[in-house]
């Protein structure tokens, strides 16, 4: 199953097909299909035209990456010592206690510097 695709994501997709892709023309839409873009109307990350996926996404490597990969919700945010993913939830920075400790010795270690410095 898919995940919805972010704002940015859309927006992204929408710029890349209507400058890069062959298929696509302003007056007709999608040229092998002579209907709208597929593309345009896409709000979940599952199917993508073939031509776009091999052809046009590569010239966005970080769309591709995000697009392409399994990963967290693009809601959740990444752990700063870890990386591994953060649930939205209130204000919670980390992903675990043990993270959450060794954040706060390299906080009380810079402020301790700081301070003798």
């Amino acid at each position: 199953m898919g995940r919805e695709l972010t704002r940015t994501e859309k927006a992204a997709i929408r710029r890349l097909v209507s400058k890069w892709c062959a298929n696509y023309d302003r007056d007709c839409g999608c040229l092998p299909l002579d209907c709208e873009c597929y593309m345009f109307g896409k709000c979940w990350t599952g199917a993508y035209c073939r031509y776009f996926r091999e052809a046009v996404l590569p010239l966005d490597p970080a769309l591709e990456a995000a697009l392409l990969t399994d990963g967290p919700r693009p809601d959740f945010k990444a752990c700063p010592v870890c990386g591994r993913a953060v649930a939205p939830d209130g204000r919670q920075t980390y992903c675990s206690a043990s993270c959450a400790k060794v954040a706060h010795r390299r906080q009380q270690r810079e402020y301790m510097r700081k301070k003798r410095g």
